[in-house]
């Protein structure tokens, strides 16, 4: 079996990989005019971009989570949309809605969809968790399918199409928290922490010395997509698959072979997506560092963004302070990375029998 490190590449030529860190060298330059900081913030988006996925933003506000993404839409030749979540916003405002016109030709009343905001390539939900849970929904097909159904009938929408989410702590006043079955939909859940104090200096002098400066396009639309299908033929070995596989087969509860401190923090574990997600993310990550092949290094750098909203820990961790990233460390602590160790592991041997 070939080890992660020496998976030969196919279909994936150095034409195809220049063209990715070229592309993610511009944007990070176009960024960095306006924002500051945040490179891994930056990264995981633009993972998530090339890998067709979708990003939730959780970050106290302040801290330019919705000048980071108008400004990445800036960069891209795309169509825009910015939806302000609000407790008296409904779904219809999102997805669109059927009127009825009267045809002055023929006299008669006819119907036509008006659009909603939903339908551009990119879209900024913003404060998605200040909104009931039934508008929040209203987002679910659209993800997931990509499409929407107003009166029975289904609307495509436009490709690329990403939604990035930017949300309060849930601690919050008046938030609601995401259901576990929209956050799922996500395939970042990406934490946005307070600068340090080089980056917050940096903040102070230029945002008050005068407007931020214009940032240039980069990609359009069809060039995305090109680089998507890319990302797509990067190859994955069959021990950086079992790789994966093990870091989310160990965070269900009740198998055979997880570790103790799973069983005794964990109230619900990650589900298959959390495999593919960590997978084609690998794939985009492998592209944008230079490589052509996904090492365990790629899946451990990713497991905490893709992890952290499928992984719910249970009344007692919680009390004791411990966060769904802390078991995502252990995880990768107890998890071998080389193949022989994982492959002749006896506890790992009855994770992937059960």
């Amino acid at each position: 079996m070939a080890s992660d490190n020496q998976e030969q590449p196919i279909g994936v030529n150095s034409e195809s990989v220049k063209q990715l860190a070229d592309a993610r060298e511009k944007i990070t330059t176009q960024l960095s005019r306006v924002i500051i900081g945040q490179q891994d913030v930056i990264e995981e988006l633009l993972i998530s971009m090339f890998s067709q996925g979708h990003c939730l933003l959780e970050g106290v506000p302040g801290l330019a989570k919705t000048l980071l993404i108008s400004t990445l839409a800036d960069t891209l030749s795309l169509s825009f949309s910015r939806i302000q979540f609000t407790p008296d916003l409904m779904p219809a405002d999102i997805t669109g809605t059927e009127v009825l016109e009267e045809n002055k030709s023929t006299g008669s009343r006819e119907r036509r969809f008006l659009e909603g905001p939903i339908f551009s390539s990119m879209i900024l939900a913003d404060e998605i968790n200040r909104t009931p849970p039934k508008t929040q929904a209203a987002l679910l097909e659209a993800m997931q399918e990509r499409q929407v159904t107003v009166g029975g009938v289904r609307h495509k929408l436009t490709q690329p199409f990403f939604v990035l989410a930017t949300q309060n702590p849930i601690e919050q006043e008046g938030t609601y928290p995401l259901p576990e079955a929209q956050q799922d939909r996500f395939m970042f859940k990406i934490f946005v922490d307070y600068p340090n104090f080089d980056e917050e200096f940096e903040v102070a002098r230029k945002t008050t010395a005068g407007p931020a400066d214009a940032v240039d396009s980069i990609l359009s639309g069809e060039e995305i997509i090109s680089l998507q299908q890319t990302v797509r033929q990067v190859p994955v070995s069959e021990h950086v698959i079992r790789y994966a596989l093990s870091l989310v087969r160990q965070t269900r509860i009740g198998r055979e072979g997880i570790p103790d401190f799973i069983t005794e923090n964990v109230a619900w574990g990650a589900g298959p997506r959390a495999v593919q997600f960590l997978i084609i993310g690998g794939k985009a990550r492998a592209l944008l560092h230079g490589r052509t092949h996904v090492a365990t290094e790629d899946i451990q750098a990713l497991a905490k963004p893709v992890l952290r909203h499928r992984i719910t820990v249970n009344f007692a961790a919680e009390s004791d302070g411990m966060t769904s990233d802390d078991i995502i460390e252990q995880l990768i602590e107890v998890t071998p990375s080389k193949e022989d160790e994982l492959t002749n592991d006896a506890r790992f041997q009855k994770i992937f029998a059960s």
